[in-house]
């Protein structure tokens, strides 16, 4: 084979029929996706195989996803996180208000300060903590039980958060509680659902 054919671009375009004794001129004919030359030794070209996303080898039987009992861990951290960092912020601001109200300064000024950030941080980021705990460990019950991990688990996980962080404040605010977890749940799976209309509905260009 010489290497003036190696150098001409792969042609999808069936070839035509030679008469016998006739001299053949080889046209260079391109793909309809690129002009760069395809190696001939392939009898299909290697550009339909590329992905618009990686594709991932999960053992045989594993989830593609990490379960509830995996996330776990990680958003009771961040809940805790993220409330002593608002806590903190709010212990700032009301620090200033009662110091300025008390035209307190110097060291008193400051040692109030830093009791108000670490009482209101260490308080909302063990109310989120509590919070991220129940939902936690509701979603991976739920799971267990029903065999499966949807938004049905996300929404009764949400209403028994609620319904658990206020079951000794009385019966009202019990119900309170629920009805505000499964508002918020509610709204994460409409999230989740419009997130996922709007990737079932983008083009995928290979």
């Amino acid at each position: 084979m010489s290497d003036d054919f190696l150098r001409k671009p792969f042609s999808l375009a069936p070839a035509a029929p030679v008469e016998e004794g006739a001299t053949t001129n080889y046209t260079p004919v391109t793909s309809t996706f690129s002009s760069a030359p395809v190696s001939p030794y392939l009898n299909y070209d290697s550009r339909f195989l590329q992905q618009a996303q990686p594709e991932f080898i999960f053992p045989e039987g594993a989830n593609k996803q990490r379960g509830r009992f995996e996330l776990a861990f990680s958003q009771i951290g961040t809940s805790v996180m993220i409330g002593g960092g608002i806590g903190g912020v709010a212990g700032v601001y009301n620090g200033f208000k009662v110091t300025k109200a008390l035209n307190q300064t110097g060291k008193l000024r400051r040692t109030q300060l830093i009791n108000h950030i670490m009482k209101q941080g260490s308080g909302t980021a063990n109310t989120l903590g509590t919070l991220a705990v129940l939902y936690s460990a509701c979603g991976v019950l739920l799971q267990f039980v029903r065999g499966e991990d949807d938004h049905v688990n996300t929404m009764m996980a949400g209403s028994a958060t609620g319904l658990l962080y206020k079951s000794t404040a009385g019966l009202r605010r019990c119900a309170l509680g629920g009805a505000i977890g499964l508002g918020i749940s509610s709204l994460y799976c409409l999230y989740l659902l419009a997130q996922e209309n709007t990737t079932n509905s983008s083009p995928k260009f290979l």
